[in-house]
């Protein structure tokens, strides 16, 4: 009897594995070609520019990720590039978090020849910088430290030194070129 019961166990567990391996393939291959269609192996393109990074106006957040004050300073700056026609909206992320409750030191500006009232205005003095750019979904966009890893790379391969600072600027919620100005 203990035999039977064995031999039905085996049967049991061959078809839920039959069953059960199929559709972990499908799964993986419709995983697969939706991380594909969204961009997920888009390479990140990066580009010498002979030139100095664009001049920027805004405001400087100090404070924890999650504070509503964040948002305030997003959206009061998404209205300044309302107003200015062709600009960019740009952060450079000074102290970057660890966590939700890490203190963050985040500039968010948009490019600006010139100084726009009641905001900070930083210009950047290097003659040339690299250029990333990432085109993908937000979903499976390159993580930042995927982009400064290959930009810091790709200086190291041609003889270049940055300054280590790195302004995202976000084209559009398929693209982000972050701009590493060089020494």
């Amino acid at each position: 009897m203990v035999l039977v019961c064995v031999t039905c166990f085996d049967g049991l567990m061959k078809k839920k594995i039959v069953l059960i391996v199929p559709v972990l393939a499908i799964l993986a291959i419709v995983g697969y070609w939706g991380f594909e269609k969204l961009g997920g192996n888009t390479p990140i393109e990066i580009t010498l520019i002979e030139n100095s990074p664009e001049s920027l106006a805004g405001i400087t957040y100090r404070g924890t990720p999650g504070n509503e004050a964040l948002g305030e300073v997003f959206k009061k700056m998404e209205a300044k590039k309302g107003l200015h026609p062709g600009s960019q909206l740009h952060t450079i992320y000074e102290v970057e978090p660890a966590g939700k409750l890490d203190t963050m030191l985040v500039f968010v500006g948009i490019n600006q020849m010139h100084p726009i009232a009641d905001l900070e205005y930083r210009s950047f003095e290097n003659s040339s910088y690299l250029l990333a750019k990432i085109q993908s979904n937000k979903w499976v966009m390159a993580s930042p430290k995927t982009v400064k890893e290959k930009l810091q790379t790709y200086a190291l391969e041609n003889n270049l030194e940055l300054t280590g600072v790195y302004i995202d600027k976000i084209v559009s919620d398929e693209e982000v070129q972050v701009i590493a100005p060089i020494k």
